[in-house]
């Protein structure tokens, strides 16, 4: 394996993940929940308190919360009888560099 393959495998975000990432996040509610997550840190918070703070009923949280997991922007992990979800940093933190790894490069890389 040379180099670029292994940073194309590994670096880089490839686009149908970027797309699957945005689409999730292309729906108010998803990117409320997202956001509300990212500022709870790994802590995260449990299912039923993310349905509480949004004012949904819970089959329509579960809803939201499963197109976050299958996009990979968030986690879930059991504590007890809960369920915790948290932000999935590492797959953040690639979506962002796949939005920016061309920017300005049109313009000399000055932005």
């Amino acid at each position: 394996m040379t180099l670029e393959q292994h940073f194309d495998n590994i670096g880089n975000m490839k686009t149908k993940n970027a797309v699957s990432a945005l689409a999730a996040l292309a729906q108010e509610t998803r990117l409320e929940i997202f956001r509300l997550l990212v500022r709870k840190g790994s802590a995260g918070m449990a299912a039923g308190d993310l349905s509480t703070h949004f004012g949904m009923p819970p089959a329509t949280m579960s809803f939201h919360l499963k197109e976050l997991t299958n996009a990979e922007l968030i986690v879930s992990r059991r504590e007890s009888r809960s369920i915790i979800y948290s932000a999935n940093y590492d797959q953040m933190q690639e979506l962002l560099g796949f939005l920016m790894e061309n920017c300005c490069a049109d313009n000399g890389g000055k932005c």
